[in-house]
């Protein structure tokens, strides 16, 4: 079943006064707490980014929830080790209807070529479940264009590095889409610690 469109990304949790805790951690670092004040978190903040000083943004972290993502795109998310990660497994939950994206460089006149093939790949599946594999091994012949859903957890400085990397346009389409929605959340949620990225 093909996902038109659906990928959702959600912003489960993020660090309460996010700037704030920076600001206290990179104020330890040079002990000048009297410059603490109402607004100062901010400007503090961007210099520390700015003097490439990123260790106070480990203090804060955000946890996101992506849906409908394909499983391509999840296995280069989860290549950066400094994150927490569940997700849907393709061992116990049964992928009998899989759902599944479509890339968006595909040429319109092979759409249909693409499709049929899904659905011949989900015949297979299919039929092994049927022949008694178990989903563990019966999903050995899913493709990486199946649908799935994946929480991921980093601290704000792990968020920047992966954002740098998977935005640039030598990114691949589907994550350089999931990490640009991330960064629009994270800039509303903790500016500052992200202004400095486009």
């Amino acid at each position: 079943m093909y996902m038109e469109n659906k990928l959702s990304i959600e912003m489960l949790a993020v660090t309460p006064e996010a700037e704030k805790v920076i600001e206290q951690a990179g104020r330890t670092c040079y002990l000048s707490f009297e410059r603490i004040g109402a607004n100062s978190a901010p400007e503090f903040i961007q210099k520390l980014a700015a003097m490439g000083h990123e260790s106070p943004f480990e203090h804060a972290q955000a946890t996101f929830r992506i849906r409908n993502c394909s499983r391509a795109m999840t296995h280069q998310l989860v290549r950066h080790r400094l994150m927490a990660i569940s997700q849907q497994s393709q061992r116990y939950v049964s992928e009998t209807e899989f759902e599944y994206v479509i890339p968006e460089t595909m040429p319109a006149e092979f759409v249909d070529d693409y499709k049929a093939d899904m659905a011949a790949i989900q015949q297979m599946y299919n039929k092994w479940r049927r022949r008694g594999l178990k989903k563990e091994d019966a999903r050995f012949v899913l493709p990486n264009a199946c649908c799935s859903e994946i929480v991921v957890s980093a601290n704000f400085r792990e968020w920047r590095h992966v954002i740098k990397l998977r935005t640039s346009k030598k990114a691949q389409w589907e994550i350089r889409k999931v990490c640009t929605e991330i960064l629009r959340l994270l800039k509303e949620a903790a500016p500052a610690c992200f202004s400095d990225i486009e």
